[in-house]
């Protein structure tokens, strides 16, 4: 008699599930909360690096200037002051929520999906693009986030 073999979860299901996690957090409006998503999430010392909008990176690359604007949250303390500046400015000033496009894939220990960032009207203030390199646990590593005005 042969028994049922029990396949694990579809990747493709479990980078659905990764992608949906990480979203519900930049829009969690209770900070306890945040916190746990976070230790959930990422590693002990996961990171976000970050490159903002055209707009913020022009201007640091403007002459006088002549940076790259990069931005990047290290550990779960600087990635929760990171989430909650976010939510604080986002969310809960400019009424923006952060929803997945239903994209996400994942290639060995790679996810990545879209996002958009939306007023209460449903109308597209900005887009990303988050590549997330998972470690042996399936938490995040590093996060890398691309974002753009619509």
């Amino acid at each position: 008699m042969s028994e049922a073999i029990h396949l694990p979860e579809p990747r493709a299901k479990a980078a659905e599930q990764l992608a949906g996690r990480y979203m519900a957090l930049w829009n969690e409006p209770d900070a306890d909360r945040r916190r746990r998503m976070i230790v959930e999430l990422w590693t002990e010392d996961g990171s976000q690096i970050l490159q903002p909008p055209r707009e913020m990176r022009e201007i640091a690359a403007s002459r006088g200037i002549g940076l790259a604007a990069t931005l990047e949250a290290r550990g779960h303390s600087e990635l929760e002051a990171r989430a909650t500046a976010s939510y604080e400015h986002w969310v809960g000033s400019e009424g923006l929520s952060f929803r997945g496009r239903d994209d996400a894939e994942r290639l060995g220990d790679v996810v990545k999906f879209q996002w958009d960032a939306v007023t209460n009207e449903g109308k597209t203030a900005a887009v990303g693009l988050n590549v997330l390199f998972l470690a042996a646990d399936g938490r995040i590593e590093r996060n890398y986030t691309f974002v753009d005005g619509a």
